[in-house]
């Protein structure tokens, strides 16, 4: 088989994207179609089309698992085996890094007054990423607007994400657009409690299995679990946490290292990244065969449909949900305005965190003299 390109080539190409490439999922993956397809061309068009829609399809975040079916497209499973874990490696290790200063340091008042910035800038990127997604996804249809406006409705009032509902969702809008009894008239188809890491384990294996959309759309459902349900985290650890991922490269959804890290050190660590990657690791290689001949289906689009409204409309109500805690005086107000404009204006997200966390210090340091 002719390829262009070796596995290590592609490995270490993204080795590098995860070491420096940030801005979100949308950027991740337009960095892999200007890379890989237009300039280098180790991945046709149509290959790299099918990957995408096979990650917005399954649930789990959606650089990541588009960088799994490009591995996948000349090297198989294990292509796919290298490359994912090549791609998420560099951002896990600088997130436990930070996780280990995190819990040594933070009591320290420059580590305090970096995140209090951090988190209105925090607040104001993921409100811009709703209000994205939003526009992408749900259009001008009637009923993802329902379902949108419900979801956010019950995060905001429960301050959690519900599986249940998103499932609902997805259920509802395939039986509206493509009922199944229409198929017949023609239509197609540290010593570490070992209890304590089994629950990490599960609940991030939740999240990671139906959880849809970019690495933001987890978000309300790790509030909803590491906050709320098991009290690992209090508000401002989560929001920390989210700022961590924001600040360092790779998928957002690393965020789930630097969490189990605070709460079981680096075996927490390793089993929350497992639990997350390992099934949008699954749902891309195993379906991967089959996804030419099925994946166009309207019933599995109208599915997909359904459930992107919802998360979507989870983000949306998780921007209230912390920007109740995290915007608690009229500077982190202005802060987070401020971020609003600079995001408009398309700076980039990260110069964006790090202005913050610096201006933080600075005026910690200037209240203090």
């Amino acid at each position: 088989m002719t390829t262009g390109y070796s596995l290590r080539e592609i490995c270490l190409y993204f080795l590098r994207l995860g070491a420096v490439g940030f801005g979100g999922p949308v950027a991740l993956v337009g960095y892999m179609q200007r890379d890989l397809v237009e300039q280098r061309r180790w991945i046709a068009e149509a290959d790299f089309k099918e990957g995408l829609a096979l990650a917005q399809l399954a649930p789990g975040p959606l650089a990541a698992q588009t960088a799994i079916y490009l591995g996948y497209v000349h090297y198989g499973v294990w292509g796919a085996t290298v490359v994912g874990s090549a791609f998420i490696l560099p951002s896990f290790i600088m997130v436990v890094a930070l996780g280990w200063a995190y819990r040594r340091y933070g009591g320290l008042d420059w580590m305090q007054a970096a995140f209090y910035t951090i988190g209105a800038c925090v607040i104001a990127i993921i409100a811009c990423g709703a209000y994205r997604l939003t526009k992408k996804t749900i259009g001008k249809d009637k009923l993802l607007w329902l379902i949108f406006l419900a979801a956010a409705g019950v995060t905001i009032r429960t301050e959690s994400e519900n599986v249940l509902f998103f499932l609902a969702a997805g259920i509802l809008v395939w039986l509206m657009r493509s009922p199944p009894w229409r198929a017949a008239s023609g239509a197609p188809l540290a010593a570490v409690d070992p209890t304590l890491l089994a629950a990490i384990f599960a609940f991030f294996g939740k999240a990671g299995a139906f959880v849809f959309g970019s690495g933001l759309a987890i978000v309300p459902f790790l509030y909803g679990g590491v906050v709320k349900e098991h009290g690992w985290l209090n508000d401002r650890q989560f929001l920390d946490a989210v700022a961590v991922a924001m600040i360092t490269p790779g998928p957002v959804v690393i965020t789930v290292g630097f969490i189990g890290f605070l709460v079981a050190g680096l075996p927490g660590a390793c089993v929350a990244a497992l639990g997350t990657f390992l099934p949008c690791y699954l749902f891309t290689v195993i379906p991967a065969p089959y996804f030419k001949r099925y994946g166009k289906r309207p019933a599995i689009a109208a599915f997909v449909d359904g459930v992107t409204a919802a998360a979507v409309g989870a983000i949306a109500g998780a921007v209230i949900v912390l920007g109740r805690r995290s915007l608690v005086d009229s500077t982190t107000v202005a802060i987070a305005v401020a971020a609003l404009a600079l995001i408009w204006k398309k700076v980039p997200e990260h110069w964006i965190v790090l202005g913050a966390g610096i201006g933080g210090v600075a005026l910690r340091t200037w209240i203090i003299r």
